[in-house]
């Protein structure tokens, strides 16, 4: 039942119930770890998705010199030419021990045609999917046409804006922040992004803009229908599908890829339950490049996952498992969603293509290995009876939770049969750890020392063994800490 996912004991404890969490709070202090951050990992953790904020600004005002400042590692690129950020990208970003979602972002232009178009939307999507804005402007250009297209554009997206007055390299320069006042979005902050002034008092500005967490899109009613988007490229039969599973024409279907530009919701009735169905436009290849209608449709689509439960990709088997199949599946996956995948037009394969698929499947479908397969024909309606079975595997498996108590004793386990290997004359073990959170399932393993990344992989293949997880990402991060014995030496 839905109303019984998880025990609700405080939001600060994730999802441990009042007994676990002061169980587990004694674990960590014989441990010897600092109470305070443990309660800290643990709220961060079990708050679900985090807060996004937006990065904006016309071309070569200095955004991504502002989000390498802000993350304190040069990871966005950095020219001196304007353009060189074109798709939108996403950091995680903490300050004064919040953490939040960063997302760079190309400059954005009016009245653009072609790529500069492309650009542009991308960054209006991220405003329209952020919690708060960080708009950037060139202090000592100060404020074009362009910028005040910007500020219409904020204005009616109706998100909490921090006006950031970059390129002021000194305290000679702040009177050129001033003239920003005009923009009418309050208080410029003046900040030097390459050198680091005034950036930390624009963070404190920030943090009070950002809401703790942004509120859950999906599933908010008791017994509600669950949200399903059905994604994957375009012409592999997604409209088909919905038209198979709803008994009726409820799309358009036309053998010309494309045919869907925008996501068309439909409740139906599937067992004994109704469901909502989002048929998506198709996500082509190259996004950043596609022009018009196609690229709003590929936009839309990842704003229909974002506000899914699951999602069911489909695959056309008739074809070569190509790039764009994988990747759309590692947005269902990154999205933090359940995970049905559908081969469509079973019902067209020869032994021979049959042989080649599930090699294909094996080659570059093997981190899913968990998600529920299903081999259907959108057009014979072939096996879509096994379409409900596979959903409500992975949803289970998306809101399933093992307890501390248990976690806790398979961890001993592995590290008594699976220790950690040696490296640099030490060996770093698994302490304890909790499951802090659903939907999907995250948890949160306290270490002696920084664990390589193929054995935390060992560690969620083991987890799916013992304790299932179908059809559901989990999220696994390790935080290790220096007791505080080690602090006082």
């Amino acid at each position: 039942m839905r109303d019984q996912e998880q025990p609700q004991a405080g939001t600060d404890h994730g999802a441990l119930d009042e007994a676990e969490y002061t169980e587990f709070m004694r674990l960590a202090e014989e441990e010897g770890f600092d109470a305070e951050e443990v309660d800290g990992e643990l709220a961060a953790a079990g708050a679900g998705p985090l807060p996004v904020l937006a990065v904006v600004g016309r071309p070569n005002v200095g955004k991504s010199t502002l989000v390498n400042r802000i993350l304190g590692r040069r990871e966005a690129v950095v020219e001196d030419k304007p353009g060189v950020t074109r798709d939108r990208v996403n950091y995680e970003a903490e300050w004064a021990g919040r953490r939040f979602r960063l997302v760079d972002t190309g400059g954005w232009e009016q009245d653009v045609l072609g790529i500069d178009a492309s650009v542009a939307a991308q960054a209006e999507f991220a405003i329209s999917t952020a919690d708060a804005v960080v708009f950037v402007v060139d202090a000592v250009v100060g404020p074009t046409d362009t910028d005040t297209a910007v500020v219409r554009l904020l204005r009616k997206a109706g998100k909490p804006v921090v006006l950031c007055a970059n390129k002021v390299d000194g305290p000679s320069a702040e009177a050129d922040a001033s003239y920003l006042w005009s923009l009418g979005l309050g208080e410029p902050h003046p900040v030097s992004a390459l050198h680091g002034r005034g950036t930390g008092d624009m963070l404190d500005a920030v943090l009070e803009a950002l809401p703790d967490a942004p509120p859950e899109s999906f599933a908010t009613v008791t017994g509600g229908p669950r949200r399903i988007a059905l994604i994957g490229r375009p012409n592999v039969g997604k409209s088909s599908l919905l038209n198979k599973v709803a008994g009726e024409e409820r799309v358009v279907v036309n053998e010309e890829a494309g045919t869907t530009r925008d996501p068309v919701d439909e409740l139906i009735q599937l067992g004994d339950r109704i469901w909502k169905f989002v048929d998506t436009a198709g996500i082509r290849r190259r996004v950043h490049l596609q022009e018009g209608a196609d690229y709003y449709a590929s936009l839309r689509t990842a704003a229909a996952l974002e506000k899914a439960e699951a999602a069911v990709v489909l695959i056309d088997v008739t074809e070569p498992i190509s790039v764009q199949d994988t990747r759309i599946i590692s947005m269902a996956v990154d999205s933090g969603r359940a995970l049905v995948i559908a081969y469509n037009k079973w019902d067209t394969l020869d032994e021979e293509r049959r042989f080649y698929l599930e090699r294909e499947i094996e080659r570059d479908l093997v981190q899913v290995q968990w998600a529920p397969r299903v081999n259907v024909s959108a057009r014979t309606g072939r096996h879509m009876e096994k379409l409900v079975p596979a959903l409500e595997t992975a949803l289970a498996g998306w809101e399933s939770r093992v307890p501390t108590g248990k976690l806790n004793a398979f961890l001993g386990e592995i590290v008594a049969s699976h220790p950690h290997p040696v490296r640099g004359g030490k060996q770093p073990r698994i302490l304890f750890g909790t499951q802090a959170g659903t939907r999907p399932p995250r948890f949160v393993l306290f270490a002696s020392g920084f664990l390589e990344a193929g054995y935390r992989r060992f560690v969620e293949r083991r987890l799916r063994e013992e304790f299932g997880f179908a059809g559901t990402p989990i999220q696994v991060s390790v935080r290790v800490r220096e007791k505080r014995g080690a602090k006082r030496k």
